[in-house]
């Protein structure tokens, strides 16, 4: 592992975490469980949401105790975890915000896109709910009248796959003048979350975070997004990319590749599928289907009728 990345894992705090799997003996690895490749790590950038709910511990264990390596997780935003791809300090990149996804596998630092599950945006606030959106399922009048009312409203405010969906949102509804009623915060999904149930009245989540905090918080869902009915704008999709190794000599790509396999593998999408929390699904797997996305592999825009001979 490089000086810099040691940095980025030291300098990330509370937000990161290490896979502390045993590195075991070949002749404990002789059960047919999975290769042995003791002592090596792969390092994961991925968002705050995977981090803030619980999930990856669910996911990265057997991982880890199948191949005899740690996952050491640093939790950004998906803007920055992107970021830490392109600098080569992480291996794979779990993120949501597809558009900046995009990018980083047109830029060249990424390479073998997979998609691998869902849940949703949805609007949160007290149960005052002082602009009066509550139950309505236009997400952009809603954020219209917030704006009009001059509603606190939270944003992330940090480059995120939700700060980006919730910026989308303002321009389709057609609002670009912010007020003090905008309050931008510059941190994760549960410390905004904990911030607007104490000064603020509204806020996008991730359905997800919001669950795994819901016995801990006392805010509502205002708008729904597709999972209750909502509309198709607050689709929230997650990838994963394993960095460019044509780029980055000194990645893991052998354990990315790994480590992506089991995440799409019926093995994987099953914690996914069953991890609840107070019996709440968070999160819907959609790496296997009867008939496959090739989509999923190349940017969104990508026409393969343009691809020079």
């Amino acid at each position: 592992m490089s000086i810099h990345r040691r940095e980025i894992l030291a300098g990330v705090g509370g937000g990161a975490t290490i896979g502390l799997a045993g590195c075991t003996s070949s002749d404990e690895g002789d059960d047919g469980d999975g290769p042995e490749i003791s002592g090596e790590a792969i390092t994961l950038t991925t968002t705050t949401s995977t981090y803030d709910t619980g999930l990856l511990d669910e996911l990265n264990a057997p991982f880890e105790d199948r191949y005899g390596v740690s996952v050491d997780t640093v939790s950004q935003g998906t803007g920055a975890a992107l970021e830490t791809g392109r600098s080569g300090d992480s291996d794979v990149v779990m993120v949501h915000a597809r558009s900046l996804e995009d990018e980083f596998i047109e830029d060249g630092y990424g390479v073998n896109r997979r998609d691998i599950m869902f849940n949703d945006f949805i609007v949160i606030g007290t149960d005052e709910d002082p602009a009066g959106i509550g139950g309505g399922d236009d997400v952009e009048e809603a954020f219209a009248t917030i704006a009009e009312d001059g509603a606190t409203f939270v944003s992330r405010g940090d480059d995120s796959g939700t700060h980006a969906k919730e910026l989308e949102i303002w321009e389709e509804a057609g609002v670009d003048e912010f007020g003090e009623w905008y309050q931008e915060a510059g941190q994760g999904m549960g410390e905004v979350i904990t911030q607007v149930g104490q000064t603020g009245d509204y806020t996008l989540a991730d359905r997800g975070t919001y669950l795994s905090m819901q016995s801990e918080i006392d805010l509502e869902i205002h708008v729904e997004g597709p999972i209750e009915g909502g509309p198709e704008l607050l689709a929230n999709r997650y990838g994963i990319v394993a960095v460019n190794p044509g780029v980055h000599d000194d990645v893991e790509y052998d354990l990315a590749m790994a480590y992506i396999g089991y995440l799409t593998s019926p093995e994987g999408q099953e914690i996914i599928e069953e991890y609840t929390v107070e019996d709440e699904q968070l999160f819907f797997p959609e790496a296997i289907s009867e008939e496959p996305n090739f989509q999923q592999y190349v940017p969104e825009d990508w026409d393969p009728s343009e691809t020079d001979d």
